[in-house]
């Protein structure tokens, strides 16, 4: 059995140029605003390095100065750091949430 080949004028999805279609209108003007504010990125960063230093220092400190060179209860401390440190970004991150749908709100009360 022999197949056919298909001859046709159009190109078919293999053939068919896409780069060239799209043409953005020169009028406009892109926007470069950053899609995080630099205040949340900062905020991010303190508490990433909050989540790093606070437990190991914890560890370090408790050691021999409270646990007495235990470090199962040093490692528990460190572990408890930790949480602190997670639960205090997600309360933070909730109120700023809250803050900015105050805000909004308050926006469109003045516009109306």
């Amino acid at each position: 059995m022999t197949s056919r080949r298909i001859i046709s004028n159009e190109n078919n999805v293999l053939e068919k140029d896409v780069r060239n279609t799209f043409t953005p209108d020169a009028s406009k003007e892109s926007d470069i605003t950053p899609a995080v504010p630099a205040a949340v990125i900062y905020k991010l960063l303190g508490f990433t390095a909050a989540m790093v230093a606070g437990p190991i220092g914890t560890y370090f400190l408790t050691l021999n100065t409270v646990f007495g060179g235990n470090p199962t209860f040093a490692g528990a401390a460190a572990a408890l750091m930790a949480n602190v440190v997670l639960i205090t970004y997600v309360v933070v991150a909730m109120k700023e949430d809250q803050s900015e749908k105050m805000a909004a709100d308050e926006k469109a009360k003045k516009e109306e």
